[in-house]
């Protein structure tokens, strides 16, 4: 497991052999030319005060390094061989007083598997150098304007310095995100154990929140337990805003005012996950908040999590993207019919997409650094891609009847559930990283029940 390192910042992940093997293994898939990858920027909220920095995925995928202000350059020196550059921000005293300590740049060296670190003031007038050697230039373009803008600054300096060579006026610049993506998609040892760590907080946070949910509470109650137990399990934020939505404001997919009053009898929909070691898990339960199901919602959750399962199934390696949600459709729609909400063949139901007024989402999505992570969904005919062994996706079907819904019975209406976990594509099919998180209906009332026991 990689060492992260207390005092600095909880985004350090000193590993200098891991990050180098992983550039290394970018490099080769780009070929010969400098890569220039800046982390994410600091941004302002209001007034003085900043949003909450998270380094960038990419960067921080290649480097583990945490701190604003930094750029990574490296090209290959030869195969399986490369040199890296890491731009950073110099130790300051005095701005350490206000911010918190720094690794500087001969931190910055000594820790992170870097060839050489450099102050970030000298990145562009170094850049010229750097690239002088390279035909090509692997760069994002569009992400950041500002940054775009003094790269081209740069290049136009450069380019009427040898004007008089009628040289390229700049390397061919391509975009590195495609191959980035490609690595990221299939997870190395590392991030699978931070996946799982990440898998066990979450579990932890939404056992908590069963444990917790009582009527008379208000949503954000029920969050701040949820929360705490992602804290305590070594999380430093959320890997997306907790949706902690009961009664009706489960039919809101991405309902986030979290204020309102449980009601006996509600059903409490939370969809939350934990970020550890720069990867989140993504997970959501369903539960009763008087600690057990009535008979129309344990109908509606028993369809769902038929689905759900019939979802995971279909993960395996090879198959496509969104087999998952093709299985996931074809149960709801039977479910549907059984609950007596659609009627007809299924097969004719789910050609003509009557399931969607009832479930109006995907099932799947990539899952790693980001929530919905980098890797290609579709190919260049637009067939879906393939899954490959060791990604990570989730499966996530729900039901949702709005409370004023006259198409549907009206012991269903204001009913929503979704149920979500993590699949890990294995060789041989698929592992639940989130399995211990109670999903059947005995399991959910018996973690329901935990704080009475």
């Amino acid at each position: 497991m990689p060492r992260h390192t207390l005092g600095v910042s909880r985004d350090t992940v000193i590993d200098p052999a891991l990050h180098r093997a992983r550039r290394s293994r970018l490099l080769e898939s780009l070929g010969d030319g400098l890569l220039l990858l800046p982390t994410a920027n600091e941004l302002a909220r209001n007034g003085d005060v900043q949003f909450e920095f998270r380094p960038g995925s990419d960067f921080h995928f290649l480097t583990g390094f945490p701190e604003p202000g930094a750029v990574l350059a490296a090209w290959r020196t030869g195969r399986n061989a490369h040199r890296s550059v890491l731009f950073v921000r110099p130790r300051d005293p005095e701005r350490e007083i206000w911010d918190g300590r720094r690794f500087g740049v001969t931190g910055a060296q000594r820790s992170f598997g870097v060839d050489e670190a450099l102050p970030i003031a000298e990145l562009w007038e170094r850049l010229p150098g750097l690239l002088e050697p390279h035909a090509r230039l692997f760069h994002r373009l569009t992400h950041d304007a500002d940054f775009d803008a003094r790269l081209l600054r740069c290049l136009a300096k450069a380019a009427f310095a040898r004007r008089r060579r009628q040289a390229p006026a700049h390397p061919m610049i391509a975009d590195p995100v495609p191959a980035i993506a490609a690595l990221r998609l299939q997870k190395d040892a590392a991030e699978l154990a931070a996946m799982r760590a990440a898998a066990a907080a979450t579990v932890a946070g939404h056992r908590a929140a069963m444990a917790a949910a009582r009527p008379g509470m208000l949503e954000y109650e029920v969050q701040i337990a949820l929360e705490g137990e992602f804290r305590r399990h070594g999380s430093p934020r959320n890997g997306y805003p907790s949706i902690v939505a009961s009664g009706p404001n489960a039919c809101v997919l991405h309902y986030h005012d979290n204020d309102r009053k449980l009601k006996k009898g509600d059903l409490l929909l939370i969809d939350a996950g934990a970020e550890v070691h720069g990867v989140t898990a993504d997970v959501t339960r369903t539960f009763p908040v008087s600690g057990r199901f009535s008979p129309p919602q344990a109908a509606v959750y028993r369809v769902v999590l038929r689905a759900q399962l019939a979802g995971i199934k279909a993960c395996r390696p090879g198959a496509p993207w969104n087999a998952p949600h093709k299985a996931c459709v074809r149960s709801l729609t039977r479910g549907l019919v059984e609950l007596g909400v659609l009627r007809g063949e299924v097969a004719t139901l789910v050609q003509k997409n009557a399931f969607k007024p009832f479930y109006m989402h995907g099932t799947s999505h990539w899952l790693g650094r980001d929530v919905h992570d980098v890797g290609a969904y579709e190919g260049a005919r637009g067939r879906p891609e393939p899954m490959p062994e060791n990604a990570v996706l989730t499966v996530e079907p729900g039901l949702y009847f709005g409370s004023r819904d006259t198409r549907v019975p009206t012991e269903l209406r204001g009913i929503g559930v979704r149920i979500e976990d993590d699949v890990l594509v294995t060789r041989g099919g698929n592992e639940v990283l989130t399995e211990a998180a109670p999903k059947r209906i005995a399991e959910v009332e018996a973690a329901c029940r935990a704080a009475d026991q």
